[in-house]
């Protein structure tokens, strides 16, 4: 059996969960998300938590039942607390600001580029280099974040770009001179 899937999801005070046939909603007080089930996985909620269970051993039944109970955990923890990804801005100049909804970012190119957000995901800017894209959906706020570190992704020589919190980018060696 799935050692992911056959953890229960325990579900917090505060959350409600909707189970009509396969479609579940799940509403807390950071919003509201909805998920349709794959017919081959089951979700019961009993005594505050949900578990998830698969009708056969198949191998596509068996990544469905953790995937199932990932997609459930990531949609409580999203309603409760939310997601957030942290992007830095490395290179002489470059730099952000929000205008309105609409992330700006001066990163090395004749113009500055614009970013609107996804459904569901707001930007924040905490210092001109760091750029925090936050949301409810977990798929939402890394998509996002990875549309954000594509404008100007960390070249290997130098380093320089947007690049997430933490990243260790591998630098290549420059010219030798010999």
């Amino acid at each position: 059996m799935s050692r992911v899937g056959k953890l229960p999801v325990s579900v917090p005070n505060g959350v409600d969960i909707t189970l009509e046939g396969q479609h579940l909603r799940v509403k807390g007080p950071k919003g509201q998300l909805e998920h349709t089930v794959h017919p081959a996985v089951r979700v019961s909620n009993a005594d505050g938590q949900l578990v998830v269970t698969r009708e056969s051993d198949q191998p596509e039944h068996r990544a469905l039942h953790g995937l199932t109970r990932s997609l459930l955990q990531n949609m409580v923890t999203g309603v409760t607390d939310g997601f957030r990804k942290s992007l830095e801005l490395q290179g002489t100049g470059y730099r952000a600001q929000l205008q309105g909804q609409t992330l700006v970012l001066t990163v090395g190119y004749s113009h500055p580029v614009e970013m609107k957000p996804l459904d569901g995901v707001a930007f924040e800017v905490e210092l001109p280099t760091l750029v925090h894209v936050s949301g409810i959906d977990k798929q939402a706020v890394g998509q996002q974040a990875a549309l954000v570190r594509r404008v100007r992704p960390p070249e290997p020589y130098h380093g320089k770009g947007i690049r997430y919190r933490g990243e260790q980018v591998r630098l290549k060696a420059g010219k030798s001179r010999g």
